[in-house]
């Protein structure tokens, strides 16, 4: 059912409407304006962030569209990007209505050439904002914008995954170093490396040529730094579990640690990507998660293609990371027996598919548990000591 009181539609007398569209780019930022009773949208051109333009752009627009007395709002859209929610919460600060629009939910021109330019995507990103504003919902998806804690809360968990990648990658070079010289199995993260560095022989029988042995040294020191900063991130991550308040973002990590088969990095993630924000019914929790399937059907043609994959990258692979930990971990709960009983001695394919409808499931599941204290069913818990 659409409904069409939103609080945001231009239906309200008391006011006039001015309509705003920025197309963002780094150098050069281009506003399409549509001021009260006109049809034609005015377009603007002020430097990348430049805010004393914008500013005085939008003290312009408001003076123009008070001339008939009545007071003035302004409705804004702009495609979520590399420029983050800051302006989100700028406009916002400066009395703007605004809107992050998902920038794949707009539809385009399906011809194989079809012209683009920021003029056309301009008139493109009005026309979408204002059928949203006349309650047409699925003409674009509204983008959630987190509040400035909830978005820095994420930076804890996202650091510690580009610093694993960089460990990992610090690793692999060393270890391919050796190799090329004929030596194996190394480990670079042992408390002797560097000092056995300097007895180690190639595979042809000489000593580690010093060039080489000092490069695999500042490797290695970069590596030990990189290791460093994972434990001292994970040293204030256990801290902050320790002291989790009730009702904090902390304490709904402690309530997903609690189930068998979700650690704490786990539960962290979960928390700071997904679960700090509300969700109406589980429909949403599995599009959030980018889990729901995708038909095709038209006329004879009848397929599924499979999840949309249009949701959190993040939070999609740690469904499905922990969805294989589920059955390994709660082997007794109902979610694993049905996962059983459909797969049964299958491998590949079937069986990935099936991990993928188990993850969708117990999101569910846990986003049930985090909001109304219902544990899945047959799940185990960790004994409280």
């Amino acid at each position: 059912m659409i409904k069409l009181d939103r609080t945001d539609t231009p239906a309200a007398r008391e006011h006039v409407t001015v309509y705003l569209a920025f197309e963002l780019s780094k150098a050069k930022w281009k506003l399409g304006v549509l001021l009260p009773g006109s049809q034609k949208l005015s377009r603007y051109t002020i430097g990348g962030g430049d805010l004393v333009a914008l500013a005085a752009r939008l003290a312009d627009m408001r003076r123009k569209a008070a001339a008939g007395g009545q007071s003035v709002r302004v409705l804004s859209c702009y495609e979520a990007g590399l420029d983050g929610h800051w302006l989100h919460r700028w406009l916002t600060q400066h009395g703007v209505i605004n809107h992050e629009i998902d920038p794949s939910s707009i539809e385009v021109n399906r011809r194989a050439r079809r012209a683009k330019t920021d003029r056309i995507d301009l008139e493109k990103l009005m026309r979408t904002f204002l059928a949203y504003l006349r309650g047409e919902p699925r003409v674009c998806s509204i983008v959630h914008v987190p509040t400035v804690e909830d978005e820095d809360r994420k930076r804890r968990t996202r650091e510690r995954e580009h610093l694993i990648k960089d460990r990992t990658a610090h690793i692999n070079r060393i270890k391919g170093l050796l190799h090329g010289q004929g030596i194996r199995d190394v480990q670079p993260l042992a408390r002797s490396f560097i000092e056995g560095l300097s007895k180690l022989r190639t595979g042809d029988g000489h000593l580690i040529p010093v060039r080489l042995r000092e490069e695999i040294a500042r490797e290695h020191e970069r590596l030990r730094l990189v290791a460093r900063q994972i434990a001292e991130l994970e040293a204030k991550s256990r801290a902050e579990l320790r002291a989790a308040q009730p009702g904090s973002p902390e304490a709904r990590i402690m309530q997903l640690i609690d189930l068998k088969g979700i650690g704490p990095v786990g539960g962290q993630e979960l928390v700071n990507e997904v679960f700090y924000r509300d969700f109406d019914n589980r429909r949403q929790v599995g599009s959030y998660f980018g889990l729901t399937g995708t038909p095709y059907d038209s006329g004879e043609r009848s397929r599924e293609q499979g999840i949309s994959k249009a949701g959190n990258r993040r939070a999609r692979e740690l469904a499905i990371e922990l969805a294989w930990l589920w059955t390994v971990h709660q082997p007794d709960s109902a979610l694993t027996r049905w996962f059983r009983e459909r797969v049964r001695d299958l491998k590949g394919r079937i069986r990935r598919i099936a991990i993928v409808a188990l993850a969708r499931r117990l999101m569910v599941s846990l986003w049930r548990y985090l909001t109304a204290g219902v544990i899945p069913t047959g799940a185990v818990l960790h004994p409280t000591l």
